[in-house]
């Protein structure tokens, strides 16, 4: 396939100057965010209550889902009532991790914590072949305090337990759980970036209306799940 839309053609020189250029820049984000992270570790923390929540087995406590480690990350799950298809932005965003032990090296844990009852949020995560464990906060009140509640959006929240009890350290939502995502990292290399309209792009690169080019549900769920069934 022929694209009208290339980048110009160089020289080995000119290319490399290019990219020297670039690599400036390149390190400086990776300086602010060593930064970011170091503000990020001096952060206060708030106590949190003794909240419930249902599992596999049953009810469990915050402070079990750590499964004996001192730091936990939670990404919350959209949820929407009655539906067969859950966020496809939730779906594939959480599709990714798949091989998560390396965390018990650094003594924590990441899990899926979701508004839906927790037997229709087992059925979805079969379905679209999930391979984290999932929790529900459907009878708690916890996903409400921690900035997801029903019918809210997603989110990330990262915390840290002393003994029997938890504190909050961390919080982000929208964009900002990028930085735990590999793909859009990988996507970012490639010429045409994302293909997203929002993008800065030369003239001419292939744009695409926002989300148009993001795997559904449905997609996730025929390639690693039980498919459409």
């Amino acid at each position: 396939m022929t694209r009208t839309a290339l980048p110009p053609v160089v020289d080995a020189e000119t290319w490399q100057r290019h990219l020297d250029d670039l690599r400036v820049r390149e390190k400086a984000a990776t300086r602010e965010l060593d930064a970011i992270a170091a503000q990020r570790r001096r952060m206060p923390m708030v106590e949190l209550p003794d909240y419930t929540l249902d599992g596999e087995e049953g009810p469990v406590r915050l402070a079990d889902l750590f499964d004996g480690k001192t730091q936990l990350i939670v990404y919350h799950h959209m949820w929407f009532p009655g539906e067969k298809w859950q966020c496809p932005g939730c779906t594939g965003f959480t599709s990714q991790f798949t091989r998560l032990e390396f965390l018990e090296q650094h003594d924590a844990r990441f899990v899926v914590v979701t508004q839906g009852p927790i037997d229709e949020a087992l059925a979805y995560k079969q379905r679209v072949g999930n391979a984290m464990t999932w929790y529900s906060t459907a009878n708690s009140p916890f996903g409400t305090d921690v900035g997801a509640p029903p019918g809210g959006g997603f989110a990330v929240n990262v915390f840290l337990r002393d003994g029997d009890t938890v504190h909050r350290t961390w919080h982000t939502s929208g964009r900002g759980t990028e930085q735990l995502s590999h793909t859009f990292a990988l996507i970012d290399l490639l010429p045409y970036g994302r293909q997203e309209e929002w993008q800065d792009s030369p003239d001419g690169w292939p744009q695409s209306p926002t989300y148009s080019r993001w795997a559904g549900s449905e997609d996730i769920a025929a390639r690693y799940g039980t498919g459409a069934s």
